[in-house]
């Protein structure tokens, strides 16, 4: 693969103000939120001082890079907006989630439980902006990237072989069952 001398400056400014909106990010939400694995502000996956990135699954986290760098060459940056998150932070998600859609069961086509969420293992990563998600959907296979969920095009997992959405939501995952 090509990369001129400007796209790969490019690519270390962006990486870089990535990298400081991030710190003010700490300043914003405290060490202990991150340390529950929220992530206020989309970040690099290659942001390993975010302990939602540098948790996740070792062989998730190597496809998410391998693919992040064809991303960029493509003139796409690929974030993270959420990874590896506590089992407390995951229980509060699916609280709010309770409450903003009136039942556990309707809670559960948007939000897994702590008990059986992929994101408390590291296991599952959401990505972004829309367009980053879209170039994953049309390039995640060549990594071993699944979609999921077809209801959420942000959401990933390593699934090598799987080329489209497993469910229509989480509700059909036999995993989602505790």
């Amino acid at each position: 693969m090509y990369y001129s001398a400007a796209s790969a400056r490019g690519a270390r400014v962006r990486r870089s103000l990535r990298a400081f909106t991030s710190s003010l990010s700490v300043a914003r939400v405290g060490q202990g939120a991150l340390d529950e694995g929220v992530i206020p502000v989309a970040v690099s996956v290659f942001d390993r001082g975010i302990p939602g990135v540098r948790k996740l699954d070792r062989d998730l986290y190597g496809a998410l890079q391998r693919a992040a760098v064809d991303a960029e060459a493509d003139g796409v940056e690929l974030l993270v907006n959420s990874g590896w998150r506590s089992p407390e932070y995951q229980r509060r998600m699916f609280d709010r989630a309770v409450l903003k859609y009136g039942s556990r069961e309707e809670a559960a086509r948007w939000v897994a439980t702590a008990e059986t969420s992929a994101h408390v293992l590291g296991e599952a990563v959401d990505v972004g902006p829309p367009d980053a998600a879209a170039w994953l959907g049309e390039h995640g296979a060549a990594y071993g990237l699944c979609q999921i969920y077809a209801n959420e095009p942000w959401h990933y997992e390593l699934r090598p072989g799987a080329v489209e959405p497993m469910y229509a939501d989480p509700t059909e995952d036999p995993r989602m069952r505790s």
